[in-house]
């Protein structure tokens, strides 16, 4: 029997501070988008300098970084875009993501040396695509959504052995094929294959018959409801065995304009769930309630296994509301240690919290620990504060434990965003 490696854990990061915090809680690998070229317009997305710096910042930490450009380009895209990779390479990038074979192209002839990997976006659902990519020069190939288990070792058996398979295995689920998409074109002129969805499959929709204008009447399917395009998010961090069993190589995270208590807070659970596996199989499915608690600790919509197991049954779906699930509240985050007498921290405040309310610190190492806030103070003028209402506001916070920087802070709540 072939001894399965540990795979990759690959992370988003929409920013600096997002690819920080993935970077240290856990992941092996981040992607990240420059500020053209890319498939999430909306995030804050990287610069050349910044991306320059947080490049560094992960390659001292033993963590790769992957630059998305897996935009479907029209001829006006290419403008620029030579030189936008030679810059990409010189700064230390470890692979592209790509998506269009004329984009692929300009890559191989300006960065020959650069790594390439074919994003899902291209519709990778066979082994013979996998192998025209691989005799091009792509080593990666990452997977459609809509394939199962049985269909990815079929591609793993049918391509050359030093070719990668990765595959999202957590995040939101797009209802057109691979991500592409013409209803947000269509519905807003916001081109979601050159990174600007409006994301319309999250709308609610009602049927207009054309002799009766203004008369809306209800969209439903099986009474259940009318968000007939809403998938449910993705989560397969209870899989962990048959993701490696499928050839599966790099376990990537959906999420780059998500928040960061959501990275850090994934990360974490499909690190511990990795590295439980590969020290004990028992130890892993012992957690596994553990794991899916800690997941849902981030903001979600109801989970599935999408087409990992078969084709889907319509139970895929959320038809009642477009809304988020939201355990906790993200509070804030360290960013500077605890002094080590007085248990003092700088913390920057992202959500409302008070002293006396108990929270929950999660480390980017060690076990989360819940606590009651006993004292905090304005960091400028130094005065007490029994309550921080102000995003950003940055606070002298009082620890039970010591903290380090950019590790979070929660407090539960059980609403729905």
């Amino acid at each position: 029997m072939k001894k399965i490696n540990k795979p990759e854990l690959l992370a988003p990061a929409g920013d600096l501070e997002k690819l920080k915090i993935a970077v240290l809680y856990g992941a092996d690998a981040v992607y990240i988008g420059g500020e053209e070229f890319g498939l999430r317009a909306k995030a804050k997305n990287f610069d050349i300098d910044t991306m320059a710096e947080g490049v560094k910042f992960a390659h001292e930490h033993g963590v790769k970084v992957y630059v998305t450009a897996n935009i479907f380009a029209h001829n006006q895209d290419f403008d620029g875009m030579a030189e936008y990779f030679k810059d990409v390479e010189r700064i230390g990038v470890d692979a592209l993501i790509i998506s269009d074979l004329g984009v692929f192209s300009v890559a191989r002839e300006v960065v020959p040396n650069m790594e390439v990997h074919v994003s899902t976006q291209a519709n990778n659902t066979n082994y013979r695509s996998a192998n025209m990519w691989y005799e091009l020069g792509a080593r990666r190939v990452v997977v459609a959504r809509e394939l199962s288990f049985t269909e990815i070792k079929e591609v793993r058996n049918q391509i050359p052995e030093d070719m990668e398979i990765e595959a999202f295995v957590h995040g939101a689920m797009c209802i057109s094929y691979s991500g592409r998409c013409l209803l947000s074109n269509y519905l807003t002129g916001r081109d979601a294959n050159k990174g600007a969805c409006a994301h319309p499959c999250r709308w609610k929709y009602h049927l207009v018959e054309e002799n009766r204008p203004g008369e809306y009447m209800q969209v439903e399917e099986n009474e259940r409801g009318t968000y007939i395009y809403n998938s449910k998010d993705l989560c397969m961090i209870d899989a962990i065995p048959d993701i490696l069993e499928s050839g599966i190589v790099s376990l990537k995270i959906e999420g780059r304009i998500k928040t960061p208590f959501y990275v850090g807070t994934v990360v974490k659970a499909y690190r511990q769930a990795i590295d439980d596996y590969f020290e004990d199989p028992a130890l892993y499915e012992a957690n596994i309630p553990y794991y899916m608690e800690e997941v849902s600790k981030a903001s979600h919509r109801e989970y599935t296994s999408a087409f990992y197991y078969g084709k889907p049954d319509g139970d895929q779906q959320v038809y009642t509301n477009n809304s988020y699930i939201r355990g906790f509240d993200f509070i804030g985050v360290v960013q500077e240690p605890s002094d080590p007498e007085t248990g003092i921290a700088l913390v920057e405040q992202r959500n409302k919290f008070s002293v006396g309310e108990e929270i929950e610190v999660m480390p980017a190492n060690g076990k989360s620990f819940a606590m009651v806030v006993e004292a905090m103070w304005d960091a400028k003028t130094g005065d007490p504060v029994e309550v921080a209402p102000h995003p950003q506001q940055m606070l002298k916070v009082k620890f039970d434990k010591p903290v380090a920087s950019f590790d979070m802070m929660r407090k539960a709540t059980n609403e729905e965003a």
